[in-house]
């Protein structure tokens, strides 16, 4: 890269930490480091929803499958996020801000201790933060395989710098450290995505180079479902991300906690849904493209950075790298964030009974200590990516698979519906479903890809709504829990018939 470009990605580095160091003096307590205080506006929430929910991964293995198979990866990668995050503004989003308001949570899985009981809580807390690590190992590598064709750098060196550029400013600033540098990316980014797309299009031809681009493209690129990616895939990465986009990844369910009451948490999700709708059409673009303009390129997850090398003026390629970056530190400082806050108020105080009345002071640092731990574990788990199967194997054959099970009895449990469904549906239903994914996974040989990802979460949503109707469990507390995340939010004319109950 020339100097100009290196100094764009420094200068990138150098305001995600002064804002880090900013974001620094608003936190005072838990609550500020883990939502904010409840005091963040919607758009702010909303864009930090957005940036939070993907990764340099769009340039790498999303940027592959564009390449590789042309506009299905928009149709079935992309489209269930607008789609699943539309559909949680009216499902879950009030009621995740709601479980803030009235019990007083810094954790999306503190509710469950009560809403079920606490092995539940546990159990959840345990595998969804084992199942984590190897997701943000993935955006890591991501991330590095990108710095090594713009740079040079091993894929170690591209991990460890990465990773300690987020390690600094999401570790001192909270939640309000990471909305506000992913506003920032989001700026960056689309200085850089807005670019790269301008100047392919003059490379096609101008805008109309659209309109025929896409008889230029090979044959099977314009279809929406093509290869691996069949309707049965698609219909269940559309009910996976309905889950996984409105709490199953906790740090998402973290920005609704963070707004200032249900309906902000509701226009949160508006925004982030209308993001997903447009702008990875906008991002994936150039690779689509790629095959017309760059035919033989050898390594597809290479597309994007070699596109930016070759049609980018100097500056703008290091600005692009940043962009790149960008999604990354995001997805990966709000999951930190998001981990450290169940380690801290779930798990440690299930482990030691001394920490449940542990200080604010020492509950803040340990937030802090934690938040390092789970990036340091997560680099080392990137280094050894190829090991999983890849940035594209973990995200979607383990990432994507798994999440139902941890995320179907969080999310139910929030419904009135399945106010009936206790802690012997929940459990059954994480169990049999992690069961069911590591027998298609490992126990049959050549299970397709829709098959792995169908089977645990069919098989943990029949075990729970199962349950629940044939061998309910009535609880009254269970009851007062939901019957409070649906109703008014506290201060309002109704909320008598809703007492606030004591923190979980």
């Amino acid at each position: 890269m020339h100097w100009l470009d290196w100094v764009a990605v420094g200068g990138y580095f150098l305001v995600m930490l002064l804002i880090g160091v900013w974001s620094h003096r608003r936190v005072s307590d838990v609550s500020d480091y883990f939502t904010g205080g409840g005091r963040m506006p919607w758009w702010l929430t909303g864009i930090s929803h957005h940036m939070s929910g993907y990764s340099a991964a769009v340039f790498v293995a999303y940027a592959a499958v564009a390449y590789d198979y042309g506009i299905t990866v928009y149709v079935w990668a992309f489209l269930p996020l607008a789609v699943g995050t539309g559909l949680g503004a009216w499902l879950f989003a009030p009621r995740w801000n709601r479980l803030r308001q009235h019990y007083k949570v810094a954790s999306p899985l503190e509710y469950l201790a009560r809403r079920y009981n606490v092995p539940t809580q546990q159990a959840l807390a345990w595998s969804g933060t084992l199942l984590k690590v190897f997701d943000v190992a993935a955006k890591w590598a991501s991330v590095a395989i990108l710095l090594a064709v713009f740079t040079g750098m091993s894929m170690t060196q591209g991990i460890l710098l990465t990773g300690v550029v987020t390690l600094l400013y999401c570790t001192v600033g909270g939640l309000w450290a990471d909305a506000l540098t992913e506003f920032g990316q989001f700026v960056i980014q689309g200085v850089a995505a807005i670019s790269m797309m301008w100047v392919v299009l003059d490379h096609l031809g101008g805008i109309s180079g659209l309109g025929t681009l896409w008889h230029r493209l090979p044959a099977g690129h314009t279809d929406p479902l093509v290869g691996p990616y069949t309707a049965g895939f698609l219909t269940a990465y559309v009910v996976v991300k309905l889950f996984e986009y409105n709490g199953g990844m906790w740090n998402l369910a973290q920005r609704y906690m963070a707004t200032d009451s249900p309906e902000s948490a509701r226009r949160s999700a508006g925004l982030s849904a209308a993001l997903y709708l447009v702008w990875p059409a906008v991002l994936l673009l150039p690779a689509v493209a790629a095959p017309v303009l760059m035919p033989h390129i050898s390594d597809p997850q290479q597309t994007y950075a070699l596109m930016a090398q070759s049609y980018l003026p100097v500056g703008l390629v290091g600005l692009t790298l940043a962009g790149m970056f960008s999604h990354t530190m995001a997805m990966a400082s709000s999951d930190a964030n998001a981990i450290s806050s169940v380690v801290t108020r779930d798990i440690l105080p299930a482990l030691v009974p001394g920490f449940r009345n542990a200080g604010n002071e020492r509950t803040l640092l340990t937030a802090r200590v934690v938040t390092v731990a789970f990036i340091a574990v997560s680099m080392v788990v990137a280094i050894e990516a190829d090991h999983f199967g890849g940035v594209l194997g973990i995200i979607v054959g383990m990432v994507a698979a798994v999440m139902g099970p941890i995320s179907i009895p969080m999310l139910l449990g929030l419904l009135p519906a399945f106010r009936r469904c206790g802690s012997r549906a929940a459990l059954a239903s994480w169990a049999l479903g992690l069961a069911g994914y590591f027998f298609v996974k490992y126990g049959l040989d050549g299970a397709s890809q829709t098959t792995v990802i169908v089977t645990p979460l069919v098989t943990s949503l029949v075990v729970y709504t199962a349950l629940g109707l044939l061998l309910p469990e009535p609880d009254a507390e269970a009851d007062a829990v939901v019957a409070a995340l649906s109703g008014p939010e506290p201060g309002s004319a109704d909320a008598s018939a809703h007492p606030v109950a004591e923190q979980v």
